[in-house]
């Protein structure tokens, strides 16, 4: 008879949690190079083209930090909700609200308003729109015990359906020739790029800074501190006198809002108008998921896993291209590497014992 218990593990080091991680990641590699050896396709030669399309050469790595900008900022924001065991799988569309909440602003006083007021004004807007939308769990988990995965998820489908009514009624632009989408947003909202790509620099350093102040107020303020007691020890926080509502409220606001950072980057920096959700995000709130798990829940990490990811997502585009595969490889690829890391996190944190016996 085998016999499977575990216990918890203790005085995990910085050295054995890289390690975990990495091993984890190499094991996640393996499974799909099996997969990809399933499809008639050399692993080796995938892996490196995914990588070397997206860090090999100054327009692929390019493109990986522009992409790597949503996922930096909502990555980031996601590191503070899990440590607190807020599952919040609600970034996507905390994203599209962030995306719609700035597309109305910069639509009504965007032409009426230089940009050294507008564009603020449209930042703030954005965030806010996220930040309402990922309150509306945290309230319904802690008044009503409403598991926040389910209503996260649901709340991204929603959101997306309100934004599509949006696009296809009220919101049609005049200048879209029937075709559903709002009309572009005026010069003055429109973000700046480095030249020569389309790295809207303001919402790239928004999200290297958000990144860092995350990072302090994680490990050094109270607030961060009660955050991760609610996560590790709700009932050493109750006796503390921490207020749950309070606490996740404000912690939902912050991981909502830098997913609206996220919108507004999108529709301001990068599309110009508000369109399809589809169009709006390419799954950045999903893949943020995984870019919180690689970076161990620390914001700061968050900058490096995000533009792992991010090249992921554009080397991913180039196989498409050069190896004829379908565009769910990215997909496959990012929800393998997920299931993975969360082993990795559990089998760093506890112990298997297996014991061998005879059955009486």
């Amino acid at each position: 008879m085998i016999q499977i218990t575990t216990s918890d593990r203790y005085n995990i080091t910085a050295a054995r949690s890289l390690m975990t991680s990495l091993g984890a990641f190499a094991a996640g590699l393996l499974v799909i190079s099996i997969i990809f050896l399933a499809a008639g396709v050399n692993p080796l030669f995938a892996i490196s083209e995914i990588f070397l399309g997206s860090f090999g050469s100054a327009y692929g790595f390019k493109e990986t930090v522009t992409k790597a900008i949503p996922l930096i900022l909502i990555g980031a924001g996601l590191t503070l909700a899990f440590r607190a065991k807020f599952w919040n799988i609600g970034a996507e569309g905390q994203l599209l609200m962030g995306a719609i909440f700035a597309t109305w602003t910069a639509q009504t006083f965007g032409e009426a308003l230089p940009s050294v007021l507008i564009v603020p004004l449209v930042f703030g807007a954005g965030f806010l729109g996220g930040a309402l939308w990922g309150i509306i769990p945290a309230i319904l988990k802690i008044k009503y015990a409403i598991n926040e995965v389910i209503t996260t998820l649901m709340l991204n489908y929603i959101c997306a359906e309100i934004l599509t009514m949006l696009i296809v009624g009220p919101w049609k632009g005049k200048t879209r020739f029937g075709f559903p989408g709002t009309d572009n947003l005026p010069e003055s909202v429109i973000l700046g790029v480095i030249p020569g790509s389309r790295i809207h620099y303001a919402t790239l350093i928004l999200a290297v800074v958000s990144a860092a102040v995350l990072t302090v107020v994680i490990y050094k303020t109270r607030f961060g501190y009660e955050a991760r007691v609610v996560g590790e020890n709700p009932d050493a926080g109750k006796y503390a006198g921490i207020d749950f509502l309070k606490t996740s409220l404000i912690l939902m606001a912050i991981s909502g809002g830098l997913a609206g950072f996220a919108g507004v980057g999108e529709v301001a920096g990068i599309h110009h108008y508000l369109g399809y959700p589809a169009s709006v995000s390419s799954g950045y709130g999903f893949t943020a998921i995984i870019v919180a798990w690689l970076a161990k829940l620390n914001p700061l990490y968050a900058i490096f896993s995000g533009l792992v990811f991010a090249g992921i997502v554009v080397g991913g585009d180039a196989i498409q291209i050069s190896l004829g595969l379908p565009a769910a490889t990215v997909q496959i690829v990012n929800g393998i590497l997920l299931i993975f890391l969360i082993m990795g996190d559990y089998f760093l944190h506890h112990k298997v014992h297996i014991r061998f016996g005879k059955t009486n």
